[in-house]
């Protein structure tokens, strides 16, 4: 059986630990008499732990007692558990160890290999000789102490110390010469064992019976391998008291070279010492690991046995760390850059071989939204244009061409200076000169992610422009490391940003010219407000005027008034200076008043200046659509602009939403219902002793999800009738909607009825006559709290005394609808669900009318 199979059975059984299947006896023996380093090997290829095994298979120190396998994995037991956030740390190894803890029959020759031709036969060998001819006869003859090989027929001969190919062709010439007719082959049926002595430090020192065609690696193997204070430089082969062969297993392991490693003979002695000098070699070394050294070894010898460096090593100072005079450690740079090094290797000297910086130097970087951005070299003479030399080609379609800028090392090289320039002017005769280590930006002409997908859908771009849109963008992300929520996201609106726009590349520019300014270093920043397209803080760039001002923010809006903008200006002491900056027209070739640090830019908006406004009439009108007021204009003036109402309106019933009361009542329903979560929960874990006052499951997620899926509808109750005679004014604003209905005949009744449902409208009936139609009120209903809806959305209680006075006068409308709410106290829930119910109520019957248009 092969011992991994032996290993493998031994393994299986120990880790079943339920007696669901035992190694027996012979195979734990088989594999107790394995060396300490195959065991160990072997358990490390199978992936088990020979630790936990050891004492299962027998220690050496059979006195010390074994615990039982149900006591070592006992999970009451304390564990030793490594902390999950500490660094792993690698520990070097001593080189060429690792060679020695394969299997043992690894290096060990096989029986069945030819036998070369200078094998020199000895008292032991058996001979296999065969005759053929005029008669047919195998034999197979040992020879004899003597040296002779005594065949059948023939007389002995003398042939220990003829070599193998001298001994065929010595029994061929016999065969022939004594026997006519008669021929002879010869081969070696078996070779004698010879027994050679390993001593020193040797895994397991002792005498070894080997195969004759071994050599001193072999022996190495039989003993068990090395110990870890062997030396592997220094093997030596010792025959009847004389060094006959000197063994560096480094010369076998770097170079191939097997020149030590000779045929070992019948008493042999193979002496392994204690280990030499070490030098550690670790970090960016090709082969990281403890080293041998020997008497006049140079630095060229430890590169060699290191392999070299690797690649981005840093050469020009390799830290060693050297103990002078047992005493202390000191540490020496070295530069292995040179051909020439003058260093040393001494034993104990720890080399740490340093990684480059990453940061590349000597370039340009092409960053934002070009066709390939990334490192360029950089030489003398180097111009924007020759980077960049064609605007399709080079640059991404949403490429702002009239605004790039170049940041640069100051002499002082922790701080930045920013330039700005444009790219048309760059390519067309005004060449832009790059320096070493310069970034130049260039931006897209959006801000928003969703306007520059809109802006590239419309240009309809290939696979391949999108494809490359997608890697520009990944290099950036990657590069830049902003691939967070925070820098691509804005947190209040949720807008996406785009990769390449203003907001997105400035962000670092701008956080690095605060962090340098200091007293005397003012931030180097300025501000830039009102009728721009993309205001907001840029980095003051050389010579920076209120034009390039501008420009940097992406240009004027229609709506600027371009006569003169003003600038704040903050001075020492605190003291705030206004300045107007004349005639700021982008065409204007004046000179531009040149901003500071800390300036604020305002571009004012023209006077009088308003978007267009539109409005939204709907029904029946004579003539619905959307019409574009100005500012001022009142409802009753656009009405007459549509022809008036139709014939068939009703006015009183009249809708008109607006968007600014949309957005509040939204804002008030989100919080309502933040509330109404809070205080489900509060209540919920708060149940009074005796009542069950908290909502199931089922009910408070269906009364959130009713809320959470309202939608406000920013009405704005009106008398349409008062607005058209001229009675009433109402200024209208932008996205205001009138929805005229037509004549109505109903009256609806919903909530607690028992069948809501709506009726012709009969003048003189009464609420309760309308309840009685719906099969009345339910149990549950809260008969004190019924309301009234009117068609314009104002609300009426009958049984308050104000209503009263105003039902003398009013009496129910076609159009109207009346509201039955739930009683609260005839349930033990939340009292939450009448106010609710309310909420929804009137909110339905909102949705109900606008659901007509």
């Amino acid at each position: 059986m092969s011992f991994k199979r032996v290993l493998a059975i031994v393994l299986l059984g120990v880790s079943a630990f339920a007696n669901a299947f035992t190694p027996t006896p012979e195979q734990i023996e088989q594999f107790k008499k394995l060396p300490k380093a195959q065991q160990e090997a072997l358990a490390k290829q199978y992936g088990v732990d020979l630790s936990s095994i050891i004492p299962t298979v027998g220690a050496e120190n059979t006195a010390t007692p074994i615990s039982s396998i149900e006591e070592r994995i006992n999970p009451l037991l304390p564990i030793e558990v490594e902390e999950p956030l500490k660094p792993i740390k690698e520990e070097l190894k001593p080189f060429g160890y690792e060679l020695f803890a394969g299997e043992p029959t690894s290096f060990i020759p096989n029986e069945q290999i030819a036998v070369p031709n200078d094998y020199v036969i000895a008292g032991g060998d058996k001979i296999a000789i065969s005759l053929y001819g005029k008669e047919t006869a195998i034999h197979e003859i040992y020879v004899d102490r003597e040296g002779r090989l005594s065949i059948p027929n023939f007389s002995p001969i003398h042939v220990a110390g003829l070599t193998y190919k001298e001994l065929k062709e010595l029994i061929d010439h016999k065969v022939t010469t004594e026997s006519i007719g008669l021929k002879v082959f010869v081969s070696i049926a078996e070779l004698r064992s010879l027994r050679v002595l390993v001593v020193g430090e040797a895994h397991k020192p002792g005498s070894y019976a080997l195969s004759p065609l071994s050599n001193v690696t072999h022996a190495l193997f039989a003993s068990g391998g090395l110990s870890e204070i062997a030396s592997l430089r220094n093997i030596t082969v010792k025959r009847k008291g004389k060094v006959v062969s000197k063994l560096d297993l480094y010369d076998l392991l770097l170079r191939g070279d097997s020149t030590g490693d000779v045929t070992l003979q019948s008493g042999d002695v193979v002496f392994i010492p204690s280990v030499g000098p070490q030098v550690t070699v670790s970090g960016l070394v090709k082969r990281p690991a403890i080293f041998e050294l020997k008497e006049g070894e140079t630095a060229d010898s430890l590169i060699t046995m290191f392999g070299g460096f690797k690649e981005t090593a840093f050469l020009q100072q390799v830290e060693i760390k050297r103990v002078v005079n047992n005493a202390k450690q000191s540490v020496i740079s070295v530069d292995f850059s040179n051909d020439d090094v003058s260093y040393i290797p001494q034993g104990g000297d720890a080399l740490k071989v340093k990684s480059v910086n990453s940061e590349v130097v000597d370039s340009v970087t092409l960053i934002g939204a070009v066709a390939r951005p990334g490192f360029y070299e950089w030489e003398s003479g180097l111009t924007f244009d020759k980077l960049v030399k064609n605007v399709k080609s080079d640059l991404l379609p949403q490429a702002d061409l009239g605004y790039a800028i170049i940041v640069r090392e100051t002499p002082n090289v922790s701080q930045i200076e920013v330039l700005q320039f444009s790219i048309f002017d760059a390519l067309n005769g005004k060449p832009i000169s790059l320096q070493k280590n310069d970034k130049v930006y260039v931006f897209s002409r959006f801000n928003e992610l969703e306007k520059e997908e809109k802006a590239l859908k419309n240009l309809a771009l290939t696979i391949e422009e999108q494809e490359l849109q997608e890697k520009v963008k990944l290099w950036h992300l990657y590069e830049r490391k902003q691939f967070n929520e925070k820098v691509l996201f804005e947190a209040d609106s949720k807008k996406a940003k785009t990769v390449f726009g203003r907001d997105t590349l400035l962000a670092p520019i701008i956080a690095k010219l605060e962090f340098q300014s200091t007293v005397g270093n003012t931030k180097a920043v300025f501000e830039i407000d009102g009728q721009v397209r993309f205001p907001g803080t840029y980095p003051l760039a050389t010579n920076t005027t209120v034009q390039s001002a501008i420009i940097a923010a992406g240009g004027l809006l229609e709506s600027a008034f371009v006569e003169y903008a003003e600038v704040t200006r903050l001075l020492e002491g605190g003291v705030v200076r206004h300045i107007k900056a004349k005639d700021i027209n982008l065409s204007s070739q004046n000179d531009q008043l040149a901003l500071q640090s800390r300036d604020i830019l305002n571009v004012l908006m023209q006077p009088n200046w308003q978007d267009s406004y539109k409005v939204t009439l709907q029904g029946e009108v004579k003539f619905p659509g959307t019409y574009t007021i100005k500012r001022g204009e009142t409802l009753d003036q656009v009405l007459i602009r549509a022809g008036g109402i139709t014939q068939f309106a009703e006015p009183k019933a009249a809708i008109f939403t607006r968007e600014a009361i949309k957005k509040q009542e939204q804002k008030q329903l989100r919080k309502l219902s933040e509330e109404l979560r809070k205080d489900i929960a509060s209540k919920s874990f708060n149940k009074s002793i005796g009542t069950n006052t908290s909502l199931t499951y089922e009910e408070t997620d269906k009364l959130l999800k009713d809320l959470a899926s309202v939608t406000a509808l920013g009405r704005l109750v009106i008398d349409l009738p008062s607005i058209i005679t001229s009675q009433e004014a109402l200024r209208l604003q932008d996205g205001d909607v009138l929805y005229v209905p037509g004549k109505q005949d109903s009256i609806s009744i919903i909530g607690e009825v028992n069948y809501s449902s709506s009726h012709l409208f009969k003048e003189g009936v009464s609420i309760e006559e309308y309840i009685t139609l719906s099969g009345g009120m339910k149990d549950r209903a809260d008969e004190e709290k019924v309301y009234v809806i009117k068609a314009n959305g104002a609300v009426f209680i009958p049984n308050q005394t104000s209503w009263f006075a105003m039902n003398n006068r009013i009496e129910l409308e076609a159009g109207d609808t009346i509201v039955v709410p739930m009683d609260a106290s005839h349930t033990d829930n939340l009292t939450l669900w009448s106010t609710a119910t309310q909420i929804f109520y009137q909110l339905g019957v909102g949705v109900a009318a606008i659901a007509r248009i």
